[in-house]
Order: C-alpha cells, then sequence, then structure tokens
C-alpha cells in the first residue's frame, strides 16, 4: 500500500501515520521528522531549513524532494509506505509519480485530513516540549504539573518557535495557497478521500481504514 495523508500542520497526520503503521506494517515517512534530524544535527541542509521552517515558509522543493526520493529506494519502502507531510506542492507530487513511474508503480490512495482553522490554532499553540528529557504537552488537553515544569524529569518546558500562533497563521496561509491545490490535482487523479479530522483520534483511524480496506 502506496499512501500519501495530506493535511494542514496539527491536522493529525502525523498520529494517524504511526497507527496505520501499526496496522499495516508499512513504514512511515515523514519529511517533517528528517528536516528536524537535520536540523538537530545542524548538517548544511538543515540549516537552510531552519530559516524556512523558523518562518513558518516551505522548505524548497529541490531539499525535500531529494531526501524523499532517496528514502523510497530503502528496502522497508518495498511493499509500500506512508507519506506524511510530502508532497506539499503540485511540484513535489509531479516529481514523486515520477519517481513511482521509474520504479513501475503509483500510488494507491491520497488521504485528506478536513480541519478547522482556529481549532487548529488553538491545538498548536497550546504544545509544550520538554526541553531536557522531550516529552510533549499540551497546556489544555495534556497539561504538566501544578509547578509548569515537565512532571517526569522536572525539567524547563520549551514553546517552540514554530508553535508561536503568529507562525502557525503564516504556515496556514502558505498551507492553503500552495499545498491545497493537491487537492485537485489527487481529486483528477482519483486517488483523493476526504476525511473529517475533527473527530476523536480512533474514529478518524476507523474511517481511514475503511476507506482503504474499500479500495
Amino acid at each position: 500500500m502506496k499512501l500519501v495523508l495530506l493535511g494542514p500542520p496539527g491536522a493529525g497526520k502525523g498520529t494517524q501515520a504511526a497507527m496505520l503503521v501499526e496496522k499495516f506494517g508499512i513504514p512511515q515517512i515523514s519529511t517533517g521528522d528528517m528536516l528536524r534530524a537535520a536540523v538537530r544535527d545542524q548538517t548544511p541542509m538543515g540549516i537552510k531549513a531552519k530559516e524556512y521552517m523558523d518562518a513558518g515558509e516551505l522548505v524548497p522543493d529541490g531539499v525535500v524532494v531529494g531526501i524523499v526520493c532517496e528514502r523510497l529506494q530503502q528496502d522497508d519502502c518495498r511493499d509500500g509506505f506512508i507519506l506524511d507531510g510530502f508532497p506539499r506542492t503540485v511540484q513535489q507530487a509531479d516529481a514523486l509519480r515520477q519517481t513511482l513511474s521509474d520504479k513501475g508503480t503509483l500510488l494507491d490512495s491520497v488521504i485528506s485530513l478536513e480541519v478547522n482553522t482556529e481549532s487548529l490554532v488553538e491545538r498548536l499553540t497550546g504544545r509544550r516540549t520538554c526541553g531536557a528529557c522531550g516529552k510533549g504537552y499540551h497546556l489544555k488537553f495534556d497539561p504538566p504539573g501544578s509547578d509548569g515544569r515537565c512532571s517526569v524529569c522536572g525539567g524547563e518546558l520549551v514553546h517552540r518557535d514554530d508553535d508561536q500562533e503568529v507562525t502557525i497563521r503564516n504556515r496556514m496561509d502558505v498551507y492553503h495557497q500552495q499545498t491545497a491545490p493537491l487537492e485537485d490535482y489527487y481529486r483528477q487523479e482519483g486517488l483523493l478521500q476526504a476525511i473529517d479530522g475533527m473527530d476523536e483520534i480512533a474514529t478518524v483511524q476507523q474511517k481511514i481504514v475503511s476507506v482503504l480496506q474499500a479500495g
């Protein structure tokens, strides 16, 4: 199964992809994770990518496409994969289709998680991460201890640059301008399946699995 998950930042793509990995036994390929690793390791690409990520802008196609195409050549992708956060533009979708075509295969389905912008802003601005152990929290939905520090190690919580409201709204604008056209692209390909991403996590998962099994 070769699957793409679409949706704006915070729509739950990563959560749903992880659950699909467990169910179908194929790897999740998250460009966000790969880019953050490069930023953490301060590679030349990571340093450049951080400039775009901190501003809430998309990392240039040339960087992202190269990373993903190399990843798809690895052995664990032979039976399928779940692309989370890629493609983000029609140009990237064209590059992906060409890469798969060269391997003699095609995508099986594209799931688009539909969500409300204001709900996403609330969801993302409330996120905090422990600077010491990396545990994640949410001020409303999964709050830390009463002292406002990590309940695991007592570390100080960090509000990431890309979880600031101004950055988030900019990311939403970028998404709707550049990524939303992918819905039309994949609709014309007969691959798009829209799912309400505002439901409970388990409900969203059930809907996705039903769509994939029906296809």
